[in-house]
């Protein structure tokens, strides 16, 4: 029915497309433009007027049927039965879920892919933009020397290309504010669970994050000639994915609270601002007041900071500050080489 209703709208249905996806996106064209739907809506009235509605063996109209299974997206016989102990009241046969939990994922993680693929510009243009950052911090602070002046500006570049890390996930916000109004409908009809939904887009991300992870930190590590050596290298990496996937989960939560992109874009900014202001780089944690220190701790910037600070100067052997020192800023304390 959805062709030759779309057809006589006058928007028909293109070959090999997706009826469903399709028909959303022209939902989301109308309720953009001047007149929003009810140019639909009244076309809906006259073409149900002109079609009698068919009904389902049990009496239900199409309609009823559909809204009663909507979550598997199948026609069912029927979505209530009458239960002989409590008179004519309705108790009803549709499972809260139809699919169990697994299958959700499979299909939800499958849909995800889908709209990776069909926008791989916004992945090409984020991997650009985290490789020209990485070329850029390591040509600044090309092989930095164990002097305390290299001590310094290390702690500069961490503090950077961690707080990087973060504002490279901004790209992620207007994702689900495309998909609030889907999302919300589809949960609300019991289509699958939150849960499933939340799972299958972590995962469904992570690849694309291990590759910008990887591509920073491969970047950057040797150039700067940060110390570890491969293993050192390793927990590097790990410290960049554990950043860019916190910034990443960070964005899609603020995505779920604010209406608007612009609106978004500037809280995100302004609160990373705030985290970088209060990871511990620009002041110490014994030099914020008190009625701020909880800040501290709730800063995202705070715990990638101080991990790559303790993969650095941590090794004992070396004629270096140590990461201890760092923190409580102590720098006076060097060891002398002799």
């Amino acid at each position: 029915m959805l062709p030759s209703f779309f057809a006589e709208f006058g928007h028909p249905i293109p070959e090999r497309e997706n009826r469903t996806e399709f028909a959303l996106d022209l939902i989301r064209e109308l309720e953009g433009s001047a007149g929003g739907t009810r140019s639909l809506v009244e076309f809906n009235k006259e073409f149900r007027l002109r079609k009698a509605e068919p009904r389902t063996q049990t009496g239900l109209s199409l309609k009823e049927a559909i809204s009663a299974s909507i979550s598997k997206g199948k026609l069912v016989s029927g979505a209530t039965t009458t239960n002989a102990g409590s008179g004519s009241s309705p108790v009803s046969t549709i499972p809260t879920f139809a699919n169990p939990f697994w299958v959700e994922l499979l299909v939800l993680a499958k849909r995800s892919m889908t709209n990776y693929r069909r926008q791989p510009e916004l992945f090409g243009i984020r991997l650009g933009a985290v490789l020209v950052t990485g070329f850029i911090l390591a040509t600044m602070f090309w092989q930095l020397d164990n002097s305390p002046k290299g001590v310094q500006e290390r702690l500069g570049f961490f503090a950077f290309a961690m707080s990087t890390t973060f504002y490279t996930c901004a790209d992620a916000l207007p994702v689900f504010l495309q998909e609030r109004f889907i999302f919300m409908r589809e949960t609300a009809y019991n289509a699958y669970r939150r849960s499933s939904y939340v799972l299958s887009h972590s995962l469904v991300a992570l690849p694309s994050l291990i590759i910008l992870s990887l591509a920073f930190a491969a970047t950057t590590f040797w150039a700067v000639g940060l110390d570890g050596g491969l293993m050192g290298f390793l927990f590097y990496f790990l410290i960049v994915l554990a950043a860019f996937w916190a910034g990443s989960s960070f964005v899609t939560f603020l995505s779920g609270v604010v209406p608007h992109v612009m609106l978004g874009y500037t809280i995100v900014v302004a609160i990373l601002a705030y985290f970088l202001l209060f990871s511990g780089f620009f002041i110490t944690r014994d030099r914020i007041p008190a009625y701020w220190i909880w800040f501290h701790y709730i800063s995202l910037v705070k715990y990638p900071y101080e991990a790559v600070l303790i993969n650095e100067f941590s090794d004992p052997t070396k004629c270096f500050i140590r990461g201890v020192q760092i923190f409580d800023n102590t720098l006076s304390r060097l060891c002398l080489r002799g």
